[in-house]
């Protein structure tokens, strides 16, 4: 499976101040977390000044929960581009689960769920939850079309495949940083979908 770098970090000296900040802060976050997310390290990536960052943020918080949106709203359109797409419903569960990822960087929306600072805070833990449920939700409505279409055979219940997926990438995501291999999440993706054709008509 093919992994991608991120290149968000690197805001065009064009964009707008506010725009550099968010994209700054989320590379930051997906790398060192909230606390290891301090102002300094935000303006230094960001090319922009403490008064510029204090005109249109009031603070860290704010900033953070600014750049968690956006990274939130980019993993749902990434995730609909693949799930809206032509296709059976095991042919767009495929899809989503080999689509390209930077595995070894980990979801820059799951890794939130294993922040202290971001968990303890409803305002910052929202998007993210919101996210998951997003796409839990997502997920099971495919399944279920799957099974009123007869594609899948057997007593299935949509709500728990959609979570099982869930679980493989982001629990493969863990196994891949954890090995130092996007192998681990490959193995883990395939043997989901192996279970998963063997519940189809074919």
């Amino acid at each position: 499976m093919t992994t991608r770098t991120s290149t968000s970090a690197a805001a065009g000296t064009t964009a707008s101040a506010s725009e550099r900040l968010v994209e700054a802060t989320r590379e930051l976050l997906w790398e060192r977390g909230y606390v290891g997310t301090s102002p300094k390290a935000i303006q230094q990536a960001a090319g922009a000044g403490q008064g510029s960052m204090y005109h249109h943020f009031t603070g860290k918080p704010d900033l953070a929960l600014a750049a968690i949106r956006r990274t939130a709203d980019e993993l749902r359109a990434g995730a609909e581009r693949v799930l809206g797409g032509p296709g059976s419903a095991y042919a767009r569960i495929e899809a989503y689960l080999l689509r390209e990822r930077d595995v070894l960087r980990g979801c820059p929306v799951g890794r939130l769920t294993m922040d202290p600072d971001v968990v303890v805070s409803d305002e910052l833990r929202a998007p993210v939850d919101e996210t998951l449920h997003w796409l839990r939700g997502r997920l099971a409505g495919i399944v279920q079309e799957g099974l009123d279409d007869g594609e899948f055979e057997g007593p299935m219940s949509a709500e728990e495949i959609a979570s099982t997926v869930v679980a493989t990438v982001q629990g493969g995501y863990v196994l891949a940083r954890a090995s130092g291999s996007p192998a681990s999440f490959d193995t883990a993706v395939r043997g989901l979908l192996a279970l998963l054709s063997a519940r189809t008509r074919h």
